[in-house]
């Protein structure tokens, strides 16, 4: 024998060494059963099925893998279903997980089951490595605010102002979160005082079981205030958006996760209740479109919200959005200037946000981080000096009240989170949400699984955890020598560049001052975008910087 034959018979040997395996212990049990005692049979029980998926790994044409490697071949499967589990919690140190690390997640169970989150022995966290982020504190901090912050919401126009708490439940459907989710949420922001946003999968009967604050979320789809077409219905907008619980409109222009991206819900998903939450055909395929058909320019945009907020009788109308071009931003102000239409309120979704899933590109690559964003779109208004009139949120990756105090500090007057509120009625990140098979009942339709996820006690968790988070916050305001959230300014913030260079976030980023765009637009870094901008067009009216260079036929 070569030893070539050799060496290709010592592999195959290895290929099929399980399989060879189970084929002897099948064939000695059978033997020994036959001859001596029938106990013998048992094995079989076990070795038969494991002998039939052999063969079957052997023919089946779709996995290289398994044909070359049979039985073994499913250990890789195995390991590779467990692998989020295994690097959690045997790989992964306290600080590497990712999208949240092991001591972010541990901070809000802790919260949210009432139990001791603070930490002995000093931070854990290297000072003195870049990105690293502090908060400066006085020598004669004030006193603790013990009141709930709350923010007014509601301008002008607006006959329903709402006080909005400084730390609410981001948008996410019903659909994309089961029934025991979405009740013990809004049970959780009831129990809480601070309001549950719907999401764009419309009003579900679970959002309204309890009675706490809805923030209504229109989409694209107008789930819930649509004509049979998928158009716009005022006549269903304006009998959802008059009920007590709706306390606030929001108008989704994008989200972190996709921003630009439509989706569709599969007719099999389009269950009973999903087709009454929505105002769609059971069992049809439900499309929500990439952009808005009720409207097609920023001015039309700002009528819109006019409309929207006659409908629902007077109640605060905004919109949310991940920044994206920010001659759009800039043709949303110059639509509010030209109009005098202003929304009362602006969400600003981070790209680094999003509980649903997306395509890898979307998710890694498209969109603005909510600090830039965030930043951009309170550049925009104070530079047209309407910040006065129209409020900020922030949304994405609210973890804790140092997360939030940032995003105050830099123009911000609320917060809102999804993940963590997820956390805290249990998930523990298995990254199953697109899959119907979350461990922890919460991103599934699947009866079985919602068994496990109790709604009276994971709402109480979901008020605990807003509680103690807003009470931390109060802490670190109060230790910065201010009384109120709104008083934190971005020179509170020090952000190291560097081992050896750190500066506060108004020597980073550039921080516009009142009318500075109406008065000199040249003086910003923003002029060309601010020319570009049209309030009649999301199109630029020009082009923006430096143009691909022209080039002809061969």
């Amino acid at each position: 024998m070569s030893l070539g034959t050799t060496a290709d018979f010592r592999a195959a040997a290895r290929r099929f060494s399980l399989f060879t395996i189970v084929l002897l212990l099948a064939l000695l049990s059978l033997l020994l059963g036959v001859e001596l005692a029938k106990g013998w049979l048992w094995p079989l029980v076990l070795l038969l099925p494991l002998l039939a998926l052999g063969v079957w790994d052997l023919v089946q044409p779709a996995h290289s893998l398994m044909r070359n490697y049979p039985l073994i071949a499913h250990f890789r499967w195995l390991f590779e279903e467990l692998r989020p589990y295994l690097r959690q919690y045997i790989v992964e140190d306290d600080h590497s997980g990712k999208p949240y690390s092991h001591d972010e997640r541990a901070l809000i169970y802790a919260r949210a089951k009432g139990q001791e989150d603070r930490q002995p022995f000093g931070t854990e966290l290297d000072a003195y490595h870049g990105a690293f982020e502090w908060m400066t504190h006085s020598i004669a901090p004030k006193p603790v605010v013990t009141e709930p912050f709350r923010i007014k919401v509601g301008g002008a126009d607006c006959k329903k102002h709402y006080e909005a708490a400084i730390l609410n439940i981001s948008a996410m459907s019903f659909g994309s979160l089961g029934p025991n989710a979405i009740e013990a949420l809004n049970w959780g922001a009831k129990l809480g005082g601070f309001y549950h946003d719907t999401g764009e999968g419309g009003i579900s009967r679970y959002h309204r079981i309890h009675g706490g604050d809805i923030v209504y979320e229109l989409g694209t789809g107008y789930f819930g205030a649509r004509n049979p077409n998928g158009s716009f219905s005022p006549e269903r907008f304006a009998e959802q958006a008059r009920n007590d619980q709706i306390r606030m409109v929001e108008i989704k222009l994008s989200q972190g996760a996709k921003p630009g991206h439509g989706g569709i819900l599969p007719g099999a998903k389009v269950s009973p209740e999903i087709s009454e939450a929505r105002g769609v055909a059971a069992g049809v395929d439900c499309i929500s479109p990439s952009r808005h058909t009720a409207f097609s320019t920023p001015a039309e945009m700002m009528e819109f919200i006019a409309t929207l907020r006659e409908l629902s009788g007077g109640k605060p109308v905004g919109f949310k959005l991940c920044v994206g071009h920010p001659t759009e931003v800039f043709a949303l102000v110059k639509a509010m200037l030209k109009t005098g239409i202003k929304p009362d309120f602006i969400v600003v979704d981070g790209k680094e946000g999003g509980t649903g899933a997306a395509p890898a590109e979307f998710s890694d690559h498209l969109g603005m981080p909510l600090r830039e964003g965030l930043i951009l779109m309170r550049n925009a208004l104070v530079g047209a000096n309407l910040r006065g009139e129209i409020r900020l949120a922030a949304s994405g990756k609210i973890v804790s009240g140092f997360s939030m105090a940032a995003n105050l500090a830099i123009g911000a007057d609320w917060c809102n989170a999804a993940r963590a509120f997820m956390f805290s009625l249990g998930c523990v990140q298995s990254m199953r949400c697109h899959t119907n098979r979350c461990p922890t009942g919460v991103t599934t339709n699947d009866p079985v699984l919602q068994r496990g996820l109790v709604v009276a006690l994971k709402a109480q968790r979901v008020a605990s955890f807003q509680r103690h988070t807003v009470e931390a916050l109060a802490e670190l305001v109060a230790a910065a020598g201010v009384t109120h959230p709104q008083d934190l300014m971005p020179r509170h913030i020090w952000h190291r560049l560097n081992p050896i260079e750190v500066r506060t976030l108004d020597r980073i980023y550039n921080f516009l001052e009142p009318g500075v765009l109406l008065a000199a637009p040249d003086m910003t870094p923003y002029a060309e975008e601010w020319r570009a901008a049209d309030p009649d067009s999301f199109e630029p009216r020009m082009e923006v910087g430096p143009q691909r260079e022209a080039t002809g036929a061969a």
